[in-house]
C-alpha cells in the first residue's frame, strides 16, 4: 500500500506491507531508532510517538492508519543540536539510566505540554508516568525532571 504521511516536518511517501507495525516502519523504513519497541502490546510506553498532536503507542497501530497524518518521533525535539527544557531537565536530573524508556516518556510529556497541560505535584507526575514503564531508575529522578520549573 502507499503511505503519505509527513515525520518530523518531511514529506514521506513509501510502500509498505498492510500489516506492517508503525514501529518499524519508524525504525526499519526511516531508520528513526530513537522510537524503542519493548512489549508490543501497547503496555510498556517505549513506543510512543505523537500522531496528529495526540501520543500514541506506534506498536499498535499499522502504518497505514498514520497516512496522511503528521508524525513526530523523539529525533524532532532537539533544534539544531539543543536539547529542549524538558531534555535539559532530565538531563540535570539524572531522569534515565539505560534510556530505553526515554523517547516514550519523552513524547508523552511533549504532547502533554503541547495541549497546555502540565502536572504541579508529584502525584500528578506519577500518574502521568503511569503509562510509561521505567525499570531503572524508580521514577523519582524522572518525577524531579518534570516538577523542574528552570526553563
Amino acid at each position: 500500500m502507499k503511505l503519505k504521511v509527513t515525520v518530523n516536518g518531511a514529506a514521506v511517501e513509501a510502500d509498505v506491507e498492510p500489516r506492517l507495525l508503525l514501529c518499524d516502519f519508524i525504525r526499519h523504513h526511516l531508520k528513526l531508532t530513537g522510537t524503542h519497541v519493548g512489549c508490543e502490546m501497547g503496555a510498556c510506553g517505549a513506543c510512543t510517538v505523537i500522531l496528529d498532536g495526540e501520543p500514541i503507542r506506534s506498536c499498535l497501530i499499522f502504518a497505514v492508519q498514520a497516512d496522511g497524518g503528521e508524525l513526530r518521533t523523539v529525533e524532532s525535539l532537539a533544534e539544531g543540536g539543543r536539547m529542549t527544557p524538558l531534555q535539559q531537565a532530565f538531563s540535570r536530573h539524572h531522569a534515565l539510566q539505560c534510556g530505553f524508556c526515554t523517547p516514550g516518556i519523552l513524547m508523552t510529556l511533549t504532547a502533554v505540554r503541547e495541549h497546555g497541560e502540565w502536572p504541579t505535584s508529584e502525584s500528578e507526575a506519577r500518574e502521568l508516568l503511569s503509562g510509561n514503564i521505567c525499570r531503572c531508575t524508580g521514577y523519582q529522578a524522572i518525577v524531579d525532571a518534570i516538577l523542574d520549573r528552570r526553563e
